[in-house]
């Protein structure tokens, strides 16, 4: 193996681990709700205050990625005083958010949950899971930094670690305390904040000679912030874009007026999920490998990573196509034990659907690799534009299109969304070669 392709499985194989773990979380909370009583009204109540949660994590995604980006060029151009630095500003920021975000959890939830069409059982699903924000955002501006410090094995090991913690606790609250769906929320609660515990005694324990290098006057000077909000302000607007797209897709599922499709798409999304988080591990080694190559002004390098981690994502995609072709309905049933005929009328619906999940790997590897790209080359501004654009295509079939094709009409328009994302980063960018400049 040639010491580039050892170089990003080296990086990828463990934000790979660590990605999965998420939606096999999310699998895991689909598996316990539908064994709490009703699968339909669980499984939706679950789906709906999910949703709400990726649109509010998603909004504050840009934290992660800034920092990774960032601090992966001042990694290349060998600034530890820059690193430590950044450090500072994403716990700063992750702090401001996080406040402003309780303070207003009331008027926020109560619109998300009436925008969802959401019931009482998500209602409180949603009121206790809220705790657990300050310390999800605080984990995306350390995970970030430890992937600009070319460090996967770390968020790793954290997200092993806190998805036992969840999947256990959840469990526990629900069936042992009898708490219900809240039970799953609470687990997730006790596990986020036991993952920015192991994070911070990872910092201190690896990286003191760095941490003692940061400087809180000279990390928050009106100059250095203003890139870092200027990077995190473009890949903010492209995260609200993204946000907007998977929510409003549950939500247009959850006005169709059938509890069955919305439980259908769920679990489907479920899968894409799967990929897609396994499809980000190569991402996020992207954004590590272009940022140093970047900061270390190596272009020769930069160019055959580049083609490397294309012919990797594209191998990564095929294998879930095969394997949604063959075992979609194995898949799709290990989240539904409930009344036979309730979960016949589920795989029924799904039949009917399945083509859009087997061909939505070879719609996303692209754009999925070209935002780690385009985040690492901190060419954010692209990577916004490119995401309006698509946003813009996305809702144009969609309400073109539901009235003749109903829910295949939602999903040509998640994966025409896809696509677009992918086509208009390559071209806005002129190709590899765009970026080659840059470094």
């Amino acid at each position: 193996m040639k010491p580039m392709t050892r170089e990003i499985w080296r990086l990828t194989i463990p934000n790979i681990v660590s990605n999965v773990t998420v939606p096999l979380l999310g699998m895991a909370d689909m598996a316990i709700a539908g064994r709490l009583g009703d699968s339909t009204a669980t499984i939706g109540a679950l789906a709906i205050g999910t949703s709400i949660f990726n649109f509010i994590y998603w909004n504050c995604s840009f934290l992660r990625m800034g920092t990774s980006g960032l601090t992966a060029q001042a990694f290349g151009a060998k600034r530890k005083e820059e690193c430590a630095d950044l450090l500072v500003r994403g716990c700063v920021m992750a702090v401001i958010l996080a406040t402003l975000l309780l303070a207003l959890r009331r008027p926020v939830g109560d619109f998300a949950i009436w925008l969802m069409n959401g019931d009482e059982l998500v209602r409180r699903y949603f009121f206790a899971r809220i705790w657990a924000v300050p310390a999800a955002i605080s984990l995306f501006a350390l995970n970030g930094w430890f992937i600009g410090m070319q460090n996967s094995s770390t968020p790793m090991t954290i997200a092993l670690a806190q998805n036992v913690v969840n999947i256990g606790c959840s469990i526990w609250f629900a069936f042992g305390l009898r708490m219900g769906l809240e039970g799953v929320a609470w687990g997730t609660v006790v596990a986020q904040y036991s993952g920015v515990a192991m994070a911070a005694v990872a910092i201190a324990w690896r990286y003191r000679d760095v941490v003692r290098l940061a400087n809180l006057r000279r990390a928050l000077k009106l100059q250095a912030m203003g890139r870092f909000f200027a990077v995190n302000r473009d890949i903010f607007i492209r995260s609200f874009c993204l946000c907007v797209v998977y929510t409003f897709f549950t939500a247009a599922a959850a006005r169709m007026g059938d509890p069955t499709i919305l439980a259908v798409n769920s679990l489907m999304m479920q899968l894409f999920s799967l990929f897609s988080y396994m499809s980000d591990g190569v991402a996020y080694a992207a954004e590590a490998l272009t940022g140093r190559f970047v900061g270390a002004r190596d272009a020769e390098s930069l160019r055959d990573a580049a083609g490397r981690m294309f012919r990797i994502s594209l191998v990564i995609a095929l294998v879930y196509v095969a394997a949604y072709t063959v075992g979609w309905e194995w898949l799709l049933r290990l989240f539904v034990d409930g009344d036979p005929t309730e979960t016949a009328t589920i795989m029924a619906t799904a039949a009917r659907y399945r083509v859009w999940i087997i061909i939505a790997p070879l719609a996303g590897f692209a754009p999925f690799l070209m935002d780690g790209i385009m985040i690492g080359a901190t060419m954010t501004r692209i990577l916004r534009n490119s995401m309006v654009c698509a946003l813009a295509l996305y809702f144009a079939i969609f309400f073109s299109l539901r009235g003749a094709l109903g829910n295949d009409a939602l999903w040509l328009a998640f994966l025409l969304f896809m696509v677009a994302r992918g086509v208009l980063q390559y071209l806005m960018a002129g190709g590899i070669k765009g970026i080659i400049p840059r470094a």
